[in-house]
């Protein structure tokens, strides 16, 4: 947040590195699209400034809403975003940690305990849920089944903990990384809070395998990470969409790598069903122009060549071939060895 850039830059380490997890504490929180008040960045700068302490600072915000009780819907939503702002800053400000998935139903019970319902604060739900996602245009991600939770959980940890990273490269790291966030968050083991808690959890695991995070990546692009987990984990092969880990890697690269990929939301909207037809047969046609160029270019040309030049595989360029052979625009003349193609209409 802008509020905090001139600690970042100028403050001694330690108020960098207090600014850097109020920074992150509050750029969270736009995952449920919710800000944080006024009064809350005042009571971030006293804590960063040495003024106060991180508890002091999450008393000061408990006490403040004890007496401001919120009455308004925006009142209520900065009232949970200050609240679990300061603590997610406390959290990320101690250095204890345990790679299991009772940390993880740990920190969500720190973070949401006397905000969401006290049946939701550190439980794992017991129902199954959907989300319309805006990037999907209202589908939703299919979510772990509620009466496997916990057990898909246990696999995903056992198969992180014993996994292999000796000899792999920094960028094969960082996606394993982002493949074992990705699963986890899929299992959607809250029914609310899921992305704050995952991505705390997330965090300090990454600083005990030494990791030094790009400091504003959490902060500034939240709804981005939330964003790419969503498209790691949909897919809709009737529409021609895939699971794509692109976003997500994109994400992690910046973080841990300090790479420079454009974060752009947008690039992640799915189109309408009627787009993505649309799009797909004015690639086609794309694809059958090329095709006829080339052999009117060469007409001796092989099928691997049009491969190579389309960027099609083989089977495409046998297919694209049949239909156009059917559609009477082209024709073989000879035998496939030592023959030609002719084009018969352009």
């Amino acid at each position: 947040m802008e509020d905090f850039e001139e600690y970042k830059k100028q403050g001694e380490p330690e108020q960098s590195k207090k600014a850097e997890n109020w920074g992150i504490a509050i750029g969270l929180q736009k995952v449920d699209n919710l800000t944080p008040s006024k009064y809350l960045i005042k009571v971030a700068k006293e804590n960063i400034e040495g003024r106060i302490s991180v508890d002091e600072a999450e008393e000061q915000i408990t006490s403040y809403y004890k007496q401001n009780p919120a009455k308004t819907l925006q009142e209520h939503n900065e009232k949970e975003a200050d609240e679990v702002s300061a603590r997610i800053n406390r959290l990320l400000s101690t250095k204890t940690f345990s790679f299991s998935p009772a940390e993880l139903i740990s920190i969500h019970r720190a973070l949401f305990t006397g905000i969401l319902d006290r049946k939701i604060a550190g439980k794992i739900r017991d129902y199954d849920i959907t989300k319309d996602e805006p990037i999907l245009n209202g589908d939703t991600v299919v979510y772990g089944r509620a009466d496997s939770i916990r057990e898909t959980l246990e696999y995903d940890f056992a198969q992180e903990k014993k996994f292999n990273y000796k000899g792999l490269s920094k960028r094969e790291i960082v996606e394993q990384l982002a493949k074992f966030t990705s699963g986890i968050w899929q299992i959607h083991p809250f029914g609310e809070g899921n992305t704050r808690a995952t991505a705390v959890f997330i965090i300090k695991y990454l600083y005990t395998l030494g990791f030094k995070t790009t400091n504003d990546m959490f902060e500034k692009n939240a709804k981005y990470f939330r964003n790419a987990l969503v498209r790691a984990n949909y897919q809709n092969l009737a529409n021609d969409i895939p699971y794509t880990m692109e976003f997500l890697n994109k994400f992690f690269g910046n973080l841990l790598l300090g790479e420079k990929n454009l974060l752009d939301n947008r690039e992640m909207q799915i189109k309408s069903r009627v787009e993505s037809k649309e799009k797909i047969e004015k690639s086609k046609e794309k694809s059958k122009e090329k095709i006829i160029r080339f052999i009117s270019e060469n007409p001796q040309i092989t099928t691997n060549q049009l491969a190579e030049l389309t960027r099609l595989s083989i089977a495409g360029v046998e297919k694209n071939l049949r239909q156009l052979k059917e559609q009477n625009l082209i024709r073989r003349v000879g035998p496939d060895k030592g023959g030609h193609w002719e084009v018969i209409k352009k």
